[in-house]
């Protein structure tokens, strides 16, 4: 959507408006992220329902652990800057000897001014009294910590809702594959009827033969859910941070499941609940900031002064730290900036469009949030009705199954009826479990739609 296109360029936006709070986390965030992965310790899981291997997920994902770390960077990045507003306290040093001392002329007299060794330690303290940079710093700290940690939260619930529909995914695979299994048996064991019937002269061969195609579709079938399956469970293992080369075992409780499709769709989107909402409102806030700050450019920087300063002079280097002509001094110091050219009224121009902009993004989430919710309830409406359907359809397909069979075996029905029979059942089966990981998946958006995931 060009909203969430929006959303994230906004984001870098308001990142900016904290000048340097924020300028080193790049270059920070690099060397922390990967002394992080190559130190984290790879756990696995022996066995995992979904809500174990979400909360794997979010502990080992390499991108919400580097949103962790950014978090962490935040902090420490906001301290620095915020340290400023303490009295900065430095020393100085220098030793110098002149080969040659300068000359001066004094009344039409060469005088030459100056020794041959001197050497200076000095002391300065300075005290920053009024600087928008440095306010800026202490009104947006909490601002900026919090959209960090909006940033994680938005990761989480991404990543909570992609490993839902790939665990969804996989055991939809799975059924079919334990479907199939069964279909074998069932086919197998008709093969053998109709091989005995054949061997004793009650049927010809075409019953023996129709048994045959449909048993190696069958196994045909399962073989590629069977490859199609390590697909599917490598990219949730992807998704979760798991190692690589390490066996993921999935468990699972089918009648919980189908107790867990039950949703209440009166309920309606609230855009508050949303996390897309809360960053917009934090970057909101924190543009304001930095219009503010942009105003504060015609007031002057302010800051105390003083330094305290040893001067040791003497020809003889030997004895240069025998002679010290001290000095000292305190100021205060304004600094006005009278004429950039309408910078400053442009830089406030700039920060006042990006209110408004944020403003209408703000807006179009509220619209795409109406809108993301009907898609989603749509198709979780419709999935469900599919699903009833299907599980009808089984029960159905099951009793036709036994009563051919049974009519079979007692030379009423023909063979191709017990294939078809037996071909319903399977696709009935199928299409059931389908419909079912369709609807928890649907399930999940309408829930995302809601605001109502939250790690």
């Amino acid at each position: 959507m060009n909203f969430y296109c929006k959303a994230k360029t906004i984001r870098f936006l308001a990142l900016s408006i904290s000048l340097l709070i924020l300028a080193p986390m790049l270059v920070v965030g690099q060397q922390a992220t990967t002394a992080t992965q190559n130190g984290a310790e790879q756990n696995t899981l022996a066995s995992g329902n979904l809500e174990d291997i979400i909360q794997y997920a979010l502990k080992n994902q390499p991108v919400i652990r580097q949103s962790v770390i950014d978090e962490r960077i935040a902090e420490n990045t906001v301290k620095s800057k915020l340290a400023d507003w303490y009295p900065q306290i430095n020393f100085n040093y220098n030793l110098q000897h002149n080969f040659i001392i300068q000359t001066s002329v004094i009344a039409g007299n060469p005088v030459r001014l100056g020794v041959n060794n001197t050497s200076a330690g000095q002391f300065t303290l300075s005290q920053a009294i009024f600087n928008r940079d440095v306010l800026l710093a202490k009104r947006t700290r909490g601002d900026v910590l919090l959209q960090a940690g909006q940033n994680t939260t938005f990761n989480k619930i991404d990543l909570a809702v992609n490993v839902s529909k790939a665990f969804y995914d996989v055991l939809a695979t799975t059924e079919q594959i334990r479907v199939s299994e069964e279909d074998i048996v069932r086919l197998e064991r008709s093969l053998k009827d109709a091989q005995n019937q054949y061997q004793a002269g009650v049927a010809d061969k075409i019953d023996f033969k129709r048994a045959t195609i449909s048993l190696n579709n069958t196994k045909a079938s399962k073989k590629s859910n069977e490859e199609v399956l390590k697909g599917k469970q490598e990219y949730l293992k992807a998704l979760m941070g798991y190692p690589l080369g390490n066996e993921l075992k999935i468990t699972y409780d089918s009648l919980q499941l189908e107790r867990e499709i039950i949703l209440d769709t009166l309920q309606g989107p609230e855009i508050n609940a949303r996390i897309e909402f809360q960053q917009l409102a934090t970057q909101k806030r924190l543009l304001e900031s930095n219009l503010q700050y942009n105003k504060m450019s015609f007031l002057p920087t302010i800051s105390a002064n003083g330094a305290y300063n040893l001067n040791y002079q003497n020809n003889q280097f030997s004895d240069l730290y025998g002679n010290n002509f001290p000095n000292s001094f305190a100021a205060l110091t304004l600094s006005l900036p009278l004429y950039q050219g309408g910078k400053r009224k442009a830089n406030i121009n700039i920060a006042d469009w990006q209110v408004k902009r944020v403003d209408q993004d703000i807006q179009s989430l509220k619209l795409n949030v109406s809108s993301e919710y009907a898609n989603a309830l749509g198709y979780y409406k419709g999935s469900l009705a599919n699903l009833l359907a299907q599980k009808e359809n089984v029960d159905l397909a099951r009793e036709v199954y036994d009563v051919i069979q049974l009519q079979y075996r007692s030379g009423i029905k023909t063979y191709l009826e017990v294939i078809t029979s037996e071909t319903d059942l399977r696709l009935a089966r199928i299409n059931y479990y389908n419909a079912l990981y369709q609807v928890l998946a649907n399930k999940i958006d309408v829930q995302k739609a809601l605001g109502q995931l939250n790690y």
